[in-house]
């Protein structure tokens, strides 16, 4: 069981290390369901049953919805729909958008180290450290947003943004599956701005001004390449077999987000741990109710109901 403090501390995570499986043993997704909601992160991990800490990537396909009735992951009638939806449009601009964001930042990262100097180097440390923070409350911004309002059916942003978040509910290994472009396609997209936005500064500021902004700017960039990456941290969370050395090191440590912590949130309703990219914001962000907090201002306001959409598709049966 994964102790409170593991999910906000760094340190070995109790999780499946290097070369060893968690396999489910048959049956076990009739004999036991995972708590739901809030209540188990509220309460802590503590609550999870421990052979469903073990089950792996067949927990998640096996939890279930309110209403009681299964998903099926890639056999869920939603599953398929929402998978059909992914267009030749929305690979050609996630084509453009990975091509165009690597290329900014590898001609970023060059500048950066050309104006860097030794006495920028505790400022450089801490910009990293508050960029990495940045990233992770930033995911997880997003992720609450995408998973708890909006529609599928909304122009442009519906099918382009929206969909992916309602697929993974119903068949959470899909991103598993999913190469590359598709899996980083719209992180590389978002973070363009930011990146053309330093290219143009380090093409028109004076050397003297780039040295004075370089501390900022290696936040800004290190903001940039987490961002970048969270879909790829999220992909390797739900990936349980064949992952590199490096990747199980780095989320043992909760360098990045861990397999076990990243868990509780796809326990359903799906309204708890939506921080992604390192997950340490999860624990004290739940704490003090911050999510619970927004969903009520914005209902109070608006009358919609948060997850509406996100439940009509998992209840889907054809």
């Amino acid at each position: 069981m994964l102790p409170r403090a593991a999910a906000l501390a760094p340190g070995p995570s109790p999780g499946p290390g290097p070369g060893r499986s968690s396999p489910l043993p048959a049956g076990l997704e009739e004999e036991e369901e995972a708590p739901r909601g809030r209540a188990m992160a509220s309460g802590g991990a503590e609550s999870v049953p421990r052979r469903a800490e073990a089950a792996g990537p067949q927990a998640e396909a096996a939890e279930e919805p309110e209403g009681g009735s299964r998903r099926w992951g890639a056999q869920h009638a939603g599953a398929r729909e929402l998978a059909e939806l992914y267009s030749p449009g929305k690979r050609l601009q996630e084509w453009i958008s990975v091509i165009l964001c690597f290329s900014l930042i590898c001609f970023n990262f060059y500048n950066l180290l050309f104006y860097l100097r030794l006495e920028h180097t505790p400022s450089v440390i801490v910009g990293i450290f508050a960029g990495v923070i940045t990233a992770d409350f930033l995911s997880g911004l997003f992720h609450w947003g995408a998973d708890t309002w909006g529609s599928v059916e909304l122009p442009i942003v519906g099918k382009a943004f929206i969909r992916p978040f309602r697929e993974h509910h119903i068949d959470p290994t899909a991103i598993t599956r999913h190469d590359f472009i598709e899996t980083n396609g719209d992180n590389c997209f978002m973070t363009l701005v930011p990146l053309a936005n330093m290219a143009y500064k380090f093409v028109s500021f004076s050397p003297e001004a780039l040295y004075e902004t370089c501390p900022w700017e290696c936040y800004v960039f290190a903001l940039i390449i987490f961002i970048t990456m969270t879909n790829q941290i999220h992909k390797w969370s739900h990936t349980y077999f064949g992952l590199p050395r490096w990747v199980i090191f780095l989320q043992d440590w909760h360098v990045i987000l861990p397999r076990k912590h990243h868990r509780i949130h796809h326990v359903s309703p799906h309204e708890t741990y939506f921080c992604i990219t390192t997950g340490w914001l999860n624990y004290p962000l739940e704490k003090i109710r911050f999510w619970r907090c927004l969903e009520n201002i914005i209902q109070g306001v608006t009358g919609e109901k948060p997850r509406a959409d996100d439940m009509k598709w998992a209840q889907k049966i054809k």
